[in-house]
């Protein structure tokens, strides 16, 4: 199956000429990107940047992994969203610390019991973003986080 290097469309097996666009141009053998979209280009290991980056934020083992081999650990887009899932990370869990001292506390420890839905629903929707933007090739910023995380990816 062949598509048109200018407008993308399907070109018949044989023709020279795009049905669509009218234009003469030499079939590929995938569509060209839309515009827009972001670039994915493979790096050395295999995976492109943005599946890479998304991977990152499935756990904190990807993570340490990508700042470790070779192939990712010199990719600034990688290191960032590596990074920036670690603090993300320590920082989930010291505020699970915090809310487990306060529902300790006789009074407190009732009214944290309708905020702990709350945070835990918070904290699942601003993962999800977190892993939506790397998949589309963006470096979206946490407050105070991504700058620590872009502070140490750009350290290399």
């Amino acid at each position: 199956m062949a598509f048109c290097t200018s407008c993308g469309a399907q070109i018949p097996a044989g023709a020279t000429v795009c049905p669509a666009c009218s234009r003469s141009a030499a079939p590929t053998a995938a569509p060209p990107a839309a515009p827009g979209a972001p670039a994915a280009q493979p790096s050395a290991g295999g995976l492109s940047d943005n599946i890479a980056g998304a991977l990152a934020y499935v756990t904190v083992i990807p993570s340490i992994l990508f700042l470790v081999l070779a192939p990712y650990n010199s990719n600034r887009f990688i290191r960032f969203h590596s990074f920036q899932n670690i603090f993300f990370a320590v920082a989930w869990i010291a505020l699970w610390i915090v809310l487990n001292i306060i529902a300790h506390i006789p009074i407190f420890g009732w009214l944290t019991i309708l905020i702990w839905p709350l945070i835990t629903l918070a904290g699942f929707v601003i993962w999800l973003i977190l892993i939506f933007k790397a998949y589309q090739g963006q470096m979206w910023k946490l407050p105070m986080i991504g700058d620590m995380a872009e502070k140490q990816a750009s350290a290399m």
